[in-house]
C-alpha cells in the first residue's frame, strides 16, 4: 500500500507508535544479541573446563590402573611366597613324622636303661 493512500489519522497516531515499537525491536534484538554472545562464551568456558576434566579424569584413571596392577602384583608375589612357606612347612612336618618312630624307641630305651640301672644299683 503506498504511503499515499494511508489516512493521515494514522500516519499522525499509528506511524510514531510503529517506529517507537521499531526501535524498542532493534534495543531487545541488541540485547538478544548480546545475551546470546555471554552464553557463547560461557558454553566457551564451560567446554574448556569440562576438556580440563576429561584429562585429569584420564589421567586417575591411568594412574588407578597402575595401583591396580602393582597390587595385583604384590598379591601374586605374596600368594607364592605363601605356597613357598607352604612347601617348606609340609616338608618339615613329614621330617617331624619321620622322627617320631625314632624318639618314641630313644624314649623306650632310655626308659629300659634307667630300670636296668636301678636294678643294677640294688644287687
Amino acid at each position: 500500500m503506498p504511503v499515499e493512500k494511508i489516512p493521515s489519522w494514522f500516519k499522525q497516531v499509528l506511524m510514531p507508535e510503529f517506529n517507537e515499537i521499531k526501535g524498542e525491536l532493534k534495543a531487545i534484538n541488541v540485547r538478544i544479541d548480546s545475551t546470546n554472545e555471554r552464553i557463547d562464551t560461557l558454553e566457551s568456558k564451560i567446554d574448556t573446563r569440562i576438556d580440563a576434566l576429561d584429562g585429569k579424569i584420564d589421567s586417575l584413571r591411568n594412574e588407578t590402573k597402575t595401583e591396580i596392577n602393582s597390587v595385583r602384583s604384590e598379591i601374586t608375589s605374596v600368594r607364592n611366597e605363601i605356597s613357598s612357606l607352604r612347601t617348606e612347612m609340609n616338608v618339615k612336618f613329614d621330617s617331624l613324622e619321620k622322627r617320631i618312630p625314632v624318639i618314641e624307641k630313644i624314649t623306650a630305651l632310655e626308659l629300659k636303661i634307667a630300670d636296668i640301672e636301678k636294678r643294677l644299683a640294688v644287687a
